[in-house]
């Protein structure tokens, strides 16, 4: 990312930040209507004791401001530790980075599972990054080998994917439920650089994240119900459990399941079917590849 682009990022992520807070919740009076929400600009240049016109050329892209003047921006306008670096981040300042973790790798008892199940199932780990999933889970939410490896985070995905604002009956919740998460993922690994900048990403690209994450709820559900519109099969009602691996407990499997008999199963045994004729052509398709390199 270029320098212009980074401080044109950083001015639009201050200026969502500024405009989630009201006079209130920065001990100012509110003095008159405001035709927009938020905080003005020279309220937080106020606050931050900077000139608004120094303050507007930092919000507009056009200057790089020093560090401490990112750290009094960063305390008027509420800043979580996790924006306050991506903030940093995008500036180019230099901060104290924690050693970036190696890449997750699915726990091979897990994988067993997996691979032993007919019910849809899929590991997550830190921030709810998807590890891995087996072809029925890859048939009811979406094709994740095709997402590339960085961006294969469950979040993410809720959040950009049109198609899961379709695929859940009540996308909203869901949404909310995976931002509390979140917070409860900061709560353990407050220094991964990697959870910061999802994050502020998000929270840069969607003002409905941006307004849950401000509100700062917490969730760590175990199981659940959730209702599906798919594409193939139609309405589906299915059960979620979640069990956290006793040798790693940033991995857990999650597994979906119908009740027995009921409509909801049929379909996805119907579903399953549909999976499993996939396969066998995606892996033939493979093999004819694979023979045609070897023949050429």
């Amino acid at each position: 990312m270029s320098k212009n682009v980074r401080l044109s990022e950083l001015g639009d992520f201050l200026k969502a930040r500024r405009g989630e807070l009201s006079p209130a919740d920065v001990d100012l009076p509110e003095t008159s209507r405001r035709r927009v929400p938020g905080l003005r600009r020279e309220e937080v240049a106020q606050l931050a004791s900077i000139s608004t016109e120094y303050y507007t050329r930092i919000e507009q892209g056009r200057l790089n401001a020093s560090g401490p003047v990112l750290l009094d921006l960063a305390r008027v306008l509420r800043l979580g530790d996790d924006q306050r670096d991506y903030m940093l981040e995008l500036a180019g300042k230099e901060r104290a980075k924690p050693r970036r973790r190696s890449t997750q790798q699915v726990r091979p008892q897990l994988r067993r599972l997996l691979d032993g199940t007919d019910a849809p199932a899929l590991v997550l780990g830190r921030r709810m990054d998807v590890l891995a999933w087996n072809p029925l889970a890859a048939a009811l939410f979406t094709d994740f080998a095709k997402v590339p490896a960085k961006d294969r985070n469950y979040v993410r995905i809720v959040f950009t994917d049109p198609a899961y604002r379709t695929l859940y009956d009540d996308w909203a919740t869901v949404a909310r439920t995976c931002v509390s998460y979140l917070h409860m993922e900061v709560a353990r690994h407050p220094d991964d650089p990697q959870l910061a900048a999802l994050v502020g990403e998000l929270s840069v690209q969607d003002p409905q994240f941006r307004k849950w994450w401000a509100a700062h709820q917490v969730a760590q559900n175990a199981s659940g119900t959730k209702h599906y519109h798919h594409p193939l099969v139609g309405d589906l009602t299915l059960d979620w459990d979640a069990f956290t691996c006793p040798t790693d407990p940033d991995q857990q499997i999650i597994f979906h399941s119908a009740e027995p008999g009921s409509p909801s199963d049929e379909r996805l045994r119907i579903l399953a079917s549909w999976a499993a004729t996939n396969e066998v052509q995606k892996h033939a398709a493979t093999v004819e590849s694979t023979d045609a390199e070897d023949e050429s």
